[in-house]
């Protein structure tokens, strides 16, 4: 239960980072918006250390279905904006792979 809300975390750092630089570069804000991107995004980092796998790129793998599903919650709550009926089938399908690789079986080939 806490790698999910190590992922929950990560993902908010991750995206609150990226939409930093966004609002900076895309959105013409202030430079200074740099900053709390930078800080996010090592926080970002930092927790997704913290999940318990075996190997980096099975909890980075497994976070992107999450990460997905926060996206489209940030899209919804700090952009306003309505995300799509095939936006939520894709992010269940992400949801489903994130929960094959984390939770399936570790079957080992020959």
């Amino acid at each position: 239960m806490l790698n999910y809300l190590l992922f929950l975390l990560a993902a908010v750092f991750e995206i609150a980072g990226c939409y930093a630089f966004w609002m900076w570069l895309r959105l013409d804000r202030s430079a200074l918006w740099s900053l709390p991107g930078v800080l996010s995004l090592a926080l970002f980092a930092l927790i997704l250390t913290r999940v318990e796998a075996s190997f980096a790129g099975r909890a980075y793998a497994a976070y992107g279905g999450v990460y997905v599903v926060a996206s489209l919650a940030w899209l919804a709550l700090v952009e306003k904006a309505r995300p799509l009926a095939s936006d939520w089938l894709g992010a269940a399908l992400c949801l489903a792979g994130a929960a094959v690789i984390l939770l399936g079986p570790r079957l080992q080939g020959p």
